[in-house]
């Protein structure tokens, strides 16, 4: 198949699987634009931990600062809330309930 029979098919494939629903609030589109950026920002978090276990291209080390990892993993906690705000999640309940079903988890085995 070539690239051009690959574009009739997936034309008429897009067609035949395209949502049918809109997003009408602002909320909802704020919690996909939360969504988006936080999913970019996770992708450079990952590209900084390839640097530092030096598993990134050649290019990309040469231009990497191993403080930058902080500003990452700082980027994704702040998107991370952002995104718990706008969908209306407490992130201290979150976190709590979620700390509990781990400790729970793991702390019973070691008894």
């Amino acid at each position: 198949m070539n690239l051009k029979a690959l574009q009739e098919k997936i034309k008429l494939l897009n067609e035949k699987t395209k949502p049918h629903y809109k997003l009408y609030s602002q909320t909802e589109k704020e919690i996909l634009t939360k969504t988006v950026k936080l999913n970019e920002e996770v992708g450079e978090l990952c590209n900084d931990i390839l640097s530092v276990l030096k598993l990134q291209r050649r290019a990309k080390l040469q231009k990497f600062d191993r403080r930058n990892i902080y500003q990452e993993f700082a980027d994704v906690i702040i998107t991370t809330i952002q995104l718990a705000q706008v969908a209306g999640v407490d992130i201290n309940r979150a976190v709590g309930d979620k700390l509990k079903k781990i400790e729970e988890k793991y702390l019973k085995h070691k008894k």
